[in-house]
């Protein structure tokens, strides 16, 4: 038994209201498009820029090189043979310039990386002749290669690579990871700008739907004029609210208060001028019917909050239990740890437990017996205690099950023994949001309708 009831106690299904569609949260979204489009435009930028730069920069170091190959093959030319060793030999140590003979039997592969490494190529073999050979390997050796012919002789120059400029080192990467990092900062600054006013009404707009009017008050006096438009027209907004919800608790306490002295009247001028008994009993019970309907509607009219404690949910549910015992046609069983404790108002909790007994004698008893058997079990889950009170008479339609909260609702033809104002689970409901809880009702499987209250775990 005590099995089945944890059980159905986790996997409880929770009102509509308190369970919805999770979906992108707004800061993760602005702050993704947002980078998504500094990142685009950053790349776009980098290769417009590249695109411009790449030709003037092809033609400067084809100048070079062609520059730096002439003048060799000129003092190549006039100078003779030792002159000719202590000139290469000082290219390749100051210029990083090495000149070797070109052999026939070289292998080499064309310089043809890229279209920057073409367009350098094309114009050094422009500017020195259609029989000069760029090369980017010779003879499985890596590097820039530039074959030229001095009087029938060929020769290869290896030019150092770093002169084509900085593309070929990782300047552009250090950039573009710079400039990466503050477009996501920038992004989330921005995101976080975006969202904290839509953070700030979400929570305000939870707490006015929790009844705390006063705590729901939004700033007025932010910079941006939109935001501080709807902040003004939501303050606005919550303070008519709070003035209806005190106009209407006003006016149903005043009404129950001034019904309850000609309600004592009557009851008085029964008890002193009905002799026949019977009717006298059946009038009294209709006097003190309508006395405990005044009493609900002073109870849903109270405003102010409830004062949260640490309460013991073993003494509440024992104390109304016993209050109960009594009862012939209600049968109660209760299985709840031992020193299990919620924070929650003492007053209150009482009446909670004592409306949904009440609500389960009435409307919950057997159809077989005509008994109301009601289990009450708790179980404790983090920061939250889980309290069950369900019953196992013939439960309530789905569609009219999520109505059973409302303010004067009374349920179909299952539980039809309708004698109050319909204001029961309304007044346990607004109390359990009032304490920081969460309440619903929901059919079990086994038959009977069950009700789920989760409290704060003292």
């Amino acid at each position: 038994m005590a099995t089945s009831q944890y059980s159905s106690l986790e996997t409880a299904p929770a009102p509509l209201e308190l369970r919805p569609r999770r979906g992108i949260n707004l800061f993760w979204r602005t702050f993704f498009f947002l980078a998504l489009l500094l990142f685009g435009s950053m790349v776009a930028w980098l290769q417009t820029f590249r695109t411009l730069e790449t030709e003037p920069r092809a033609v400067q170091s084809a100048q070079q090189l062609a520059t730096v190959v002439n003048l060799a093959r000129t003092a190549l030319r006039y100078s003779d043979s030792i002159a000719r060793v202590s000139l290469i030999k000082m290219l390749a140590e100051e210029e990083k310039f090495r000149i070797t003979p070109r052999e026939p039997t070289d292998t080499f592969k064309p310089f043809i990386s890229d279209e920057f490494g073409e367009r350098i190529a094309q114009e050094i073999t422009a500017r020195l002749g259609e029989d000069t050979v760029v090369a980017g390997s010779v003879n499985g050796q890596p590097g820039l290669w530039i074959g030229f012919v001095i009087e029938g002789d060929a020769y290869w120059i290896l030019a150092d690579a770093s002169r084509l400029g900085p593309s070929r080192t990782s300047t552009w990467a250090i950039w573009l990871v710079a400039a990466a990092a503050l477009s996501l900062t920038g992004a989330a600054v921005i995101a976080r700008l975006i969202n904290q006013p839509l953070k700030q009404l979400s929570f305000a707009a939870g707490r006015m739907r929790d009844g705390d009017f006063d705590a729901s008050r939004l700033d007025e006096q932010v910079s941006t004029s939109e935001v501080r438009e709807v902040n003004i027209g939501f303050n606005r907004m919550a303070a008519q609210l709070a003035k209806i919800e005190q106009e209407r608790a006003v006016m149903l306490a005043g009404i129950s208060h001034d019904l309850r002295t000609p309600l004592a009247r009557l009851r008085l001028e029964t008890e002193l001028s009905v002799t026949d008994l019977d009717a006298r009993e059946h009038m009294a019970a209709d006097i003190a019917q309508l006395d405990a309907i005044i009493g609900k509607f002073m109870d849903y009219a109270r405003p102010q909050p409830a004062h949260l404690e640490p309460v013991s949910l073993n003494d509440i549910v024992n104390a109304a239990v016993y209050a109960v015992a009594d009862y012939a046609d209600m049968k109660v069983t209760v299985d709840i740890p031992a020193d299990t404790h919620v924070l929650a108002d003492k007053v209150d909790l009482s009446r909670i437990v004592s409306n949904l007994l009440e609500n389960a004698r009435r409307y919950g008893k057997s159809p077989q017996t005509g008994v109301a058997l009601v289990s009450i079990a708790a179980k404790a889950r983090e920061r939250w205690v889980l309290i069950k009170v369900r019953d196992y008479g013939q439960g309530v339609a789905p569609p009219i099950l999520a109505k059973l909260t409302n303010p004067f609702f009374r349920g179909d033809a299952a539980r039809t023994e309708a004698t109050g104002a319909g204001l029961g689970l309304a007044i346990v409901e607004k109390t359990v949001l009032r304490m920081g809880g969460t309440f619903s009702l929901s059919n079990t499987t086994s038959g009977g309708l069950a009700a789920h209250i989760k409290l704060r775990r003292s």
